[in-house]
């Protein structure tokens, strides 16, 4: 039976989850924080097992981010992706200020635009907007 479960921040099942489509390693406690400084997490269980999860980001009133949005590969195409991006979308709803508008944003790995165009992002650049960019700091050291 598929369930979900809301604001689990279990450092193991979020790099468990993250293993399972192969996305770069993280340490314990950088895993740990991630999920400490998420705004909401949605995780999805399939008899009691975690399949997938998605988490929001950001500052709950300008820009909210949508990251991490993970389904195991033997459970995909089958919408379990779109459920969980449906309850992150409604709880990102749940938080504009009325008369307002928030900004959604996420990175999509190429080749997924189309699984979020169909949840009514836009690709970008765009006439009006220019390209998403990114930049990866690394610090060398550590425990």
């Amino acid at each position: 039976m598929l369930t979900f479960r809301e604001d689990v921040r279990d450092v193991d099942t979020y790099l468990y989850l993250r293993k399972q489509v192969d996305w770069v390693e993280l340490n314990e406690k950088q895993a740990e924080r991630a999920l400490k400084n998420s705004m909401k997490i949605i995780t999805a269980y399939f008899d009691g097992k975690p399949i997938g999860m998605g988490r929001i980001v950001g500052d709950g009133s300008v820009i909210c981010y949508i990251q991490d949005l993970i389904v195991v590969p033997e459970y995909q195409g089958r919408h379990i992706g779109s459920m969980l991006i449906d309850k992150l979308i409604a709880y990102v709803n749940s938080l504009i200020i009325p008369g307002s508008r928030m900004m959604l944003c996420l990175m999509c790995a190429k080749g997924r635009e189309e699984f979020y165009m169909k949840h009514g992002f836009i690709a970008r650049p765009t006439p009006e907007l220019g390209p998403g960019m990114i930049q990866y700091i690394t610090v060398k050291g550590g425990e």
